[in-house]
C-alpha cells in the first residue's frame, strides 16, 4: 500500500505540474487554467494516471484499472446533473466576474455573456475598460441573465459593487471557488453542489453564495 501510495503522489504531482493541458490537448498556456471544472478532465488525467501506474507497476495493474472504473463511477451524478440543467434549461444566460467555471458553464449549455476579456482582466488583477464595467452590470439592470456567477475567495471593490448590483437587480447569485470549499466536499460533491446551486438560480431564482 505504501507503494502505491507514493506511485499515485507521483502521478498526480506530475497531472498538477503543468501536464493536465497536455493530456487534454490544450496549450501549456491555456488562458482559463481552471481545468478542474471541465467534465472532460479529471476522467481523462485519471486514465492517464491509471495507464501510467500500470506501467510502473504492471503486477497491479488489475487494482488500477478497477480503482479507474470506481472513479469514474463516482463522477457520474455530476455529469448526469450536468445533462439535465443543458436539456432542460438550453441557453440559459449568465453573467460571471471571473472564468473560474466556464468550463462547467459552457458543458451545462448555459449562454454565457461577459467577455472573456471582462474576465481575465478581473481574474489577472488589470482594471477592466469602463465600457466593459458598463456592459457588465446591464446585464442584471436589463434583467438579461438568469444567473451571476462570482468568484467567492477572491473579491475587491469591483467585484463587490458588481455583486451588489446583481442582488439590486434581484439576479441570483450564485458562488464559484477556485479551491475546495468548506469541510465536508470532496471534488465530486463539490462540483455537483456548484450545479444544483446553478440550478436553483435558474429555476427558482434562489442565491447560494456560500456553499
Amino acid at each position: 500500500m505504501t507503494q502505491w501510495a507514493a506511485l499515485c503522489r507521483r502521478q498526480v504531482g506530475q497531472c498538477l505540474s503543468g501536464q493536465v493541458p497536455k493530456v487534454l490537448g490544450l496549450p501549456k498556456d491555456t488562458p482559463n487554467p481552471h481545468l478542474w471544472y471541465s467534465p472532460k478532465t479529471m476522467p481523462a488525467v485519471a486514465s492517464v494516471m491509471a495507464s501510467d501506474l500500470s506501467e510502473l507497476d504492471p503486477s497491479h495493474k488489475a487494482y488500477f484499472q478497477a480503482r479507474l472504473q470506481a472513479f469514474d463511477a463516482s463522477l457520474k451524478p455530476w455529469l448526469d446533473a450536468i445533462a439535465a440543467f443543458k436539456a432542460k434549461y438550453p441557453r440559459a444566460s449568465v453573467a460571471t466576474t471571473e472564468p473560474v467555471a466556464d468550463y462547467m458553464l459552457e458543458a451545462m449549455g448555459m449562454d454565457l455573456l461577459t467577455p472573456f476579456s471582462f474576465q481575465a482582466d478581473i481574474m489577472n488583477g488589470v482594471d477592466p475598460a469602463p465600457e466593459d464595467i458598463t456592459l457588465e452590470t446591464g446585464f442584471f439592470t436589463k434583467h438579461e441573465v438568469k444567473v451571476f456567477c462570482y468568484n467567492e475567495q477572491v473579491v475587491d471593490p469591483l467585484t463587490i459593487s458588481i455583486r451588489q448590483t446583481a442582488q439590486s437587480a434581484k439576479v441570483p447569485v450564485v458562488g464559484v471557488y477556485k479551491t475546495m470549499p468548506t469541510p465536508g466536499f470532496d471534488y465530486q460533491s463539490w462540483m455537483l453542489a456548484e450545479v444544483a446551486a446553478i440550478k436553483a438560480a435558474v429555476a427558482h431564482g434562489i442565491s447560494t453564495q456560500h456553499l
